[in-house]
């Protein structure tokens, strides 16, 4: 009988998601990489808050990260 070794998480979603210790997923802002110039300074800093998953894609994102 074949082994079916270790699941694998998909690298890319390793490299964007970080799991807190409070069981949520936190992600990266959209919009803030580049063409910052046009943007208000008030719209720039609600983008530097952090963000994370809604709780719609939360079970996507840990079978993705190989915790399901």
């Amino acid at each position: 009988m074949a082994s079916k070794g270790k699941m694998k998480s998909v690298r890319g979603a390793v490299k964007r998601f970080k799991v807190k210790k409070s069981g949520k997923i936190k992600r990266g802002s959209a919009f803030r990489s580049h063409i910052l110039t046009k943007k208000s300074p008030k719209r720039k800093r609600r983008l530097r808050s952090p963000k994370y998953v809604d709780q719609t894609n939360v079970l996507s994102v840990k079978v993705m990260l190989g915790l399901k």
